[in-house]
Formats: structure tokens, sequence, C-alpha cells
């Protein structure tokens, strides 16, 4: 069951963003959002796009379902999808409220539909929740060796807050080709 905190659960069920294509993901959305994430980082079907880890990581799995009914049962954990006309997932991003904080990760959009726009919308959807939760600033994980992408996050409000975590293998996401670390990078919000 997603979050049982029904205070919580009716939030969730009347949350509205300006993008009517971004919705709060139920977990009758998790073999889609497994789907996305591991064709995003993992494999090569993540070389289509931009955001790939493959060269970083080994193997096709960046989340499996477990992990992502854990990630959404989480108290104060939401997770939002991009679906197209059709209905179909095309990006994802999960949102944790930590205090006066938001942490995102789990943030993907399709390789082939990358630079489309998509990406930034789903950024400007998870500073609405932010700040209808009164949070004062989003944070994040990002590998460190990952400079485009690092950029891309700078060119959008993001900076590097000089704090490094390790990123340690968990035998589920993939054997790690070379010693990675997270960098943590926040955006104040107003």
């Amino acid at each position: 069951m997603l979050n049982s905190d029904p205070s919580l659960y009716f939030y969730r069920m009347t949350v509205s963003f300006s993008d009517p294509r971004i919705a709060v993901a139920a977990a009758a959305d998790i073999a889609a959002i497994k789907h996305l994430l591991n064709n995003t980082y993992r494999g090569e079907a993540s070389r289509r796009g931009w955001t790939t880890e493959a060269d970083l990581i080994e193997g096709d799995t960046r989340a499996d379902e477990p992990m992502l009914q854990e990630v959404m049962d989480k108290p104060g954990s939401v997770m939002l999808k991009y679906a197209d006309d059709a209905g179909h997932i095309i990006g994802c991003v999960n949102l944790q409220q930590h205090g006066s904080r938001i942490y995102l990760g789990m943030f993907s959009v399709s390789p082939e539909l990358q630079g489309g726009g998509i990406g930034k919308q789903l950024l400007k959807a998870s500073e609405e929740y932010a700040l209808d939760q009164h949070c004062s600033s989003i944070y994040m994980r990002v590998i460190s060796v990952r400079t485009e992408l690092i950029n891309w996050y700078k060119r959008h409000g993001y900076a590097d807050t000089g704090l490094r975590d390790p990123f340690e293998e968990d035998g589920v996401t993939g054997k790690h080709l070379q010693k990675l670390e997270f960098m943590i990078l926040e955006k104040a919000l107003k």
C-alpha cells in the first residue's frame, strides 16, 4: 500500500501541476517506471540519450520493482510521472521531503525524447511541489564525473554544495567500472 498516512494520500489525490501531462504516480505505474529508469541509465538502450551511465556502471538494472515500491511507500515521498498523449510514462522524478528541503532523485526522461523539454517540465513540477510543501530548497545527488549533466542542472539554478557522498555498490544496480562518488547539488527556492 502506498503511504498509509491519510492526509498524504488525500494530498496526492488533489495536487495539480502547471503541465497537465504530469501527475503523481501510483503503484500500478511501477513496472513502467522501472522500464523507463533502466532504459534511461543502464545498458545499450540508454546510449540513445545523453544521460546514460552505461560507461560507468555495467548491467541493465537501475531500479527494480521492490526498490521502487519501497521508495514510493516512504513517508513524505512522491513519484511524479510525465505521460505522453497515449498515456505512456516517458518521464519521472521522485521527491522526498526532509524537513524544509526536498530530495530529488530517480529523475528520468526516455532516451529518445531527451532534449525536448520534458526534463525542464519535470524540474518545474518538482519546484511547484516543493513550494506547495513550504520547502526552501531542492537538493540532489549526481555522480561527480557526469559533467554534462551537472552543467545542465547548474543552468537550471542548482549549485555545487561542496559536499560529496560515497557511491557504494548495492548488488542490484550494477557493478561500478571505476570509483564513483556523488556530488550534492542544491537550489534555493523563492
